[in-house]
């Protein structure tokens, strides 16, 4: 920001309008080019005095529309929107700004309008709005139009003033927006990264209400319980693997979806779970050679991202980009000469992780001896398969020492320890506590900072960096 600490607010409202003015200026070489019409609104959804000039009733769509005819006698220009559409218009352009993109809309008689958010500093500040095309066939807007004014406007009059509106093709249309999306992002220089995250967030949102939506029809009694969606996070890490990031994104949303469905109003236990769930992200890139303190410390850089998130648009926002920042670092199980074994092998475990597994048998899975799987399943996966065979026993009994009330013992059992002394044991060398301190300090989740779950050498390593 170019503005010093003594600005006042009247500054930057003056700052601000000779932004939308510049902004007026340079959307007439659009409009010239596209061959519609144009004009540039505040965040109170006023059209600015400048560009009121411009669409004023020779070529504005609305004050054009018969809707206003009678309305728009001796009324003033800034009382534009005071018009009995003013709702609509307004409700597209905070849909504009909320998706961060183009908005196309259609008003009750069928012309076409299409909106895109403009930003100065970081803040919305106005809006661009096309119009100029109708969407319906203009005898179908000329009969809405002659069943208003009454037979007052003959129908070839009215037809006469309908002229200059072709019908805009559906392409058409979305090419136009799009390329007035584009003129509200360069017209600010700090405009465009804010417009990519509200569209990248929008997205996410739709994708996750979306699968929301379908969870409430599967259980329309609107009891979801509080079941940990494990089977949705093995599905994403082994999506993430395999280098499948698309699957890996999509598992995500359903992750989130069922997370927030059965946690509604529990937002610092969804942030407890966002931070365990970088951490088994940030593990699939652990390989030979990795950087260990590097990888800490963005692991850092996203617990802090996470604990600074607001709401679950943000969460999820924050949760999607480490997933693919990791997805970025490790190789894709295309290219592994034994990636059908792995994959067997890594299935197999997964399903049989309750009770008690060999190296023998997992081996035979994989259709190699068990000395030459051993060597290549530590090469690609980082770790050892009694390592790995620990850990996701231990994550599994995390989940359900979080999230069901079953005894120690039970959940050793279920787990596929052999006893709950070992269970213990193993379940401290992972997270640096015992199972029973676990589920205590999971239920206050901010009594020990955000890092409570982790072990205390990697707590130590991590402030250390800070």
């Amino acid at each position: 920001m170019n503005h010093n600490k003594s600005e006042t607010p009247a500054d930057l409202q003056k700052r601000t309008e000779d932004f939308l003015r510049q902004a007026n200026k340079k959307l007439q070489v659009y409009a010239k080019a596209m061959g519609t019409m144009v004009c540039v609104l505040d965040k109170d959804f006023r059209p600015i005095p400048e560009s009121y000039n411009d669409f004023n009733y020779v070529s504005n769509t609305c004050l054009h529309c018969v809707r206003y005819k009678e309305y728009n006698k001796n009324k003033k220009p800034g009382e534009l929107r005071e018009t009995p559409c003013e709702d609509m218009h307004s409700n597209a352009i905070l849909g504009a700004h909320r998706y961060g993109g183009s908005y196309i809309y259609m008003c009750d008689l069928g012309f076409l309008f299409w909106s895109s958010p403009l930003y100065f500093e970081g803040n919305f500040s106005g809006s661009l709005l096309g119009t100029g095309f109708l969407g319906t066939d203009s005898d179908d807007t000329v009969e809405k139009m002659y069943h208003i004014v009454k037979g007052s406007i003959t129908v070839p009059e009215l037809r006469r003033m309908l002229s200059r509106y072709p019908r805009g093709e559906s392409k058409k249309i979305q090419g136009l927006a799009k390329m007035l999306l584009f003129c509200a992002e360069s017209f600010s220089s700090d405009s465009g990264a804010y417009h990519e995250t509200l569209c990248r967030q929008a997205k996410q949102q739709d994708d996750i209400s979306e699968k929301i939506e379908l969870l409430k029809k599967k259980n329309p009694s609107g009891s979801f319980g509080a079941e940990y969606p494990l089977e949705k996070e093995r599905q994403i890490i082994t999506a993430l693997r395999q280098g499948d990031r698309e699957n890996a994104n999509e598992f995500l949303n359903e992750f989130l979806a069922i997370l927030f469905i059965s946690h509604i109003d529990q937002f610092p236990y969804l942030n407890f779970r966002a931070m365990e769930l970088v951490v088994l992200l940030s593990r699939t890139v652990i390989g030979p050679g990795y950087d260990a303190r590097a990888l800490l410390k963005t692991n850092k850089y996203f617990f802090k991202l996470i604990w600074e998130s607001k709401n679950i648009k943000d969460l999820a926002d924050v949760l999607h980009f480490a997933l693919n920042h990791f997805a970025e670092q490790i190789s894709s199980f295309k290219g592994i000469q034994h990636a059908s074994a792995i994959k067997k092998t890594e299935r197999y475990i997964w399903e049989n992780l309750s009770r008690k597994l060999s190296l023998k048998e997992i081996a035979a899975v994989s259709g190699l001896s068990g000395p030459y799987f051993s060597t290549i399943f530590k090469e690609e996966m980082g770790e050892n398969v009694s390592c790995y065979i620990n850990r996701l026993r231990v994550e599994r009994a995390c989940a359900l020492l979080t999230e069901t009330d079953m005894t120690l013992s039970m959940i050793a059992d279920s787990c596929g320890f052999e006893d709950q002394s070992w269970f213990t044991k193993v379940f401290r060398t992972y997270t640096g506590i015992s199972p029973g301190r676990y589920r205590n300090r999971i239920k206050s989740p901010n009594a020990e900072g955000p890092y409570v779950s982790f072990s205390p050498k990697y707590r130590a390593i991590v402030a250390k960096l800070a």
